[in-house]
């Protein structure tokens, strides 16, 4: 699935939203936190076709999904510690 916009390539003439991106499960936290807030300013802003919108919805729907699976993650991590088997 690489096709224009559900790998975060859109002509919304912000270099930042533009090109190739990385796919979203080979990010770090941080890095799919900055690159959906990104998104979301777009979208925000507006002013972007409805084709760039979508696609740019699709991507921070993955960058979202992709951060909650490492915040669960973290979590199962936490409690693993805090709470050990007997």
């Amino acid at each position: 699935m690489s096709s224009p916009g559900q790998n975060g390539a859109s002509d919304t003439g912000d270099p930042g939203l533009t090109g190739d991106r990385p796919e979203a499960g080979t990010q770090s936290y941080e890095q799919a936190r900055d690159e959906l807030a990104q998104v979301v300013t777009a979208l925000e802003t507006g002013g972007l076709s409805l084709e760039e919108s979508l696609a740019l919805w699709e991507r921070g729907e993955d960058l979202a999904a992709h951060c909650q699976g490492l915040l669960d993650g973290a979590r199962a991590r936490l409690d693993a510690r805090l709470d050990p088997p007997d």
